[in-house]
């Protein structure tokens, strides 16, 4: 009997697309950290939810379950996140602007537009067909490292004891 994948491999995707759209903690996904964990994630609440051990396979799958879904999870998280933090990130680059006198008219027109509306609805859809392709490579991994880890031991079966002869 496989053990169900959906749900832990949800679990594991919110907490990958959670914690990589974030400031300033997605800085541990420079290591695809977040994306191997959700994925063993995955592979550990299967573990746990299934009476027998997980084989490695199905680890793997619901790791790159896992990256699909954190994949979604990312994008849905960082179109607010980037809305609020487009303010800030347009000021530091008025500030940056301000400063760098020396910048030739071309590459000031660069930065400039960088701050506009279309450009970051461009740089989302850009980073969520590369956290796609990342999420679901790397949380495969995570799915299979977390197979291996949180694998449970098989129970040794103790034949019943032979009646004495002739009894």
């Amino acid at each position: 009997m496989s053990p169900a994948k959906f749900q832990p491999a949800l679990i594991g995707g919110v907490a990958i697309g959670v914690l990589s759209a974030l400031p300033v903690i997605n800085l541990a996904n420079c290591c695809c950290a977040w994306i191997l964990f959700g994925g063993a994630l995955s592979s550990y609440l299967m573990q746990a939810n299934h009476p027998e051990p997980i084989q490695i396979g199905d680890g793997a799958i619901a790791g790159l379950m896992a990256g699909l879904f954190g994949a979604v999870a990312w994008l849905v998280v960082s179109v607010p996140v980037s809305f609020a933090m487009a303010p800030f990130q347009s000021e530091m680059t008025q500030q940056f602007l301000r400063n760098a006198q020396d910048l030739s008219p071309e590459v000031r027109a660069m930065f400039e537009s960088f701050s506009s509306g279309p450009v970051v609805g461009i740089g989302l859809l850009f980073g969520f067909f590369v956290m796609l392709v990342i999420s679901s490579m790397f949380g495969m991994l995570g799915g299979l490292f977390g197979a291996l880890m949180f694998k449970k031991k098989p129970v040794a079966v103790i034949p019943p004891p032979i009646p004495p002869y002739g009894a």
